[in-house]
């Protein structure tokens, strides 16, 4: 899931995505493990060289998961979630203050928004 938005430069439109994990967790693991030259390929697809390799290989998906359940969220999740969360008490405010549910029609729409992208796939 992708959300755009106007880049005030050069008024083209780029994709706001979420990270579901954070490089200096990979980055401590690859230097734990011997794995050197860290690299990101897609928003959650990180490379490296193993030890004694020649060529790049994925970071194991199972070594990923069990960095996402050590550290849990990731900035760029707290991030998206405490936004949608504001948003959310800001709506509900302005909701109760203009007697009209359109705010929070907004606030909800942002936090399928925010769902949608926590989703790792």
């Amino acid at each position: 899931m992708t959300v755009g938005v106007p880049c005030p430069y050069c008024k083209k439109f780029f994709i706001v995505l979420m990270r579901h994990y954070c490089y200096s967790w990979i980055e401590n693991w690859c230097k734990e493990n011997g794995w050197t030259d860290l690299f990101v390929v897609d928003r959650n697809e990180y490379w490296a060289f193993p030890p004694f390799g020649v060529m790049p290989l994925p970071i194991p998906s199972q070594t990923l998961r069990t960095l996402k359940q050590q550290h849990g969220f990731s900035p760029d999740e707290r991030r998206w979630c405490s936004i949608a969360v504001g948003a959310t008490l800001l709506a509900s405010i302005a909701s109760y203050w203009l007697q009209c549910p359109m705010p929070l029609v907004g606030a909800f729409a942002l936090g399928a928004v925010t769902v949608a992208q926590l989703e790792e796939d």
